[in-house]
């Protein structure tokens, strides 16, 4: 089986399962007091050049949640993209973190939307009949695999502080976006108006660790309450903040993004030449969505390849995920198959 389905189906990089293996050796402080979590604060605040206050959870799905719990009043509005992760795929748990918030879906090509639909969506939203708008929220990469610029940001950024929303970033491949642009971590977030972001490491080589990352030094006052009455306090932190220690040493991170997405790139290279199959989205980071013949679907399935369906049935498409561990040499496999399948 070679599997595309998501850089979730990856393991563990062997560095950060090196460094669990040394945070096991001797007694530590509990629920975040060890030197570790206070290294990881440490470092981040170095790779986003500004102070931060950071919370290690352990699922992107509480990041999120957490994060808007402490932007968002039960009567708020979260505006974010109509396939956006929090949307589509937590279970209402941003709404159950928030008290009943309600999220509002907003349209745009390829993942994303812009200032000019922001703008008027919140328009005449503020009647008491109505959600308040309280907070914005992007994925970076977007759901789509695409990449939001810095520009983008700040522009939607600068709609959000017009209208008192705070900013939220749900970066679950943040460092995948971060490699495919000439930016520095600090210019794709608060540089460009992000309050809070959601920094991703699980489907980048960690166990199961993320970290949510508040720019805006007012967030963190409940945060930590929040996070204790979620369930998302943990007694043996130093497990979460190892994974997150190891995963930016030496920039583990970015070469594994770089590699993800070089993966994605050299799919994406063979596959728009191979006749009948068509690219939905601009491949940008390490996702590929892609129209192909029912009958190439089938045969690339049955050859032992697999992947999701993806969209209406009827489209033919499917997503193709790579990770830190895809080997070229299933991609050129999977780049022949199809070819082979062509007609």
């Amino acid at each position: 089986m070679v599997s595309f389905t998501s850089d979730n189906a990856s393991g563990v990089a062997p560095e950060i399962l090196q460094a669990l293996v040394e945070a096991n050796s001797g007694p530590a402080m509990p629920y975040g007091a060890d030197a570790i979590t206070q290294r990881v604060s440490a470092r981040l605040a170095e790779v986003f050049e500004t102070e931060v206050t950071v919370f290690p959870v352990a699922t992107g799905t509480a990041a999120n949640s957490l994060s808007l719990s402490v932007m968002v009043p039960p009567y708020g509005a979260v505006y974010c993209h109509e396939l956006a992760h929090i949307h589509v795929d937590e279970c209402g748990a941003p709404e159950f973190y928030t008290g009943g918030a309600k999220l509002v879906p907003l349209a745009g090509a390829h993942g994303k939307f812009d200032a000019q639909t922001l703008s008027a969506a919140i328009e005449g939203a503020g009647n008491v009949h109505a959600v308040q708008p309280a907070a914005v929220s992007i994925t970076q990469a977007s759901e789509a695999g695409t990449i939001y610029s810095p520009a983008e940001i700040a522009a939607l950024s600068e709609v959000a502080r017009a209208n008192g929303l705070g900013l939220h970033m749900d970066g679950a491949r943040f460092a995948n976006a971060l490699v495919a642009g000439n930016h520095s971590p600090a210019e794709l977030t608060w540089k460009s108006g992000v309050d809070a972001l959601s920094f991703g490491a699980t489907k980048n080589g960690a166990l199961g660790a993320e970290a949510v990352v508040l720019f805006k030094p007012a967030l963190a006052d409940t945060f930590a309450y929040r996070r204790k009455r979620g369930g998302h306090l943990f007694s043996k932190m130093r497990f979460l903040s190892a994974q997150i220690e190891a995963y930016l040493r030496d920039d583990l991170w970015l070469r594994n993004a770089r590699h993800a997405n070089a993966m994605a790139g050299q799919l994406a290279s063979g596959l728009g030449k191979i006749s009948g199959v068509g690219l939905c989205h601009p491949v940008e980071a390490n996702e590929i969505f892609a129209r192909m013949p029912e009958a190439m679907i089938a045969g690339l399935q049955a050859k032992g390849f697999v992947f999701y369906r993806w969209g209406a049935p009827a489209a033919c498409e499917v997503r193709l995920v790579t990770s830190f561990e895809t080997d070229p040499k299933d991609v050129a496999a999977f780049v022949s198959a199809a070819a082979s399948l062509a007609g």
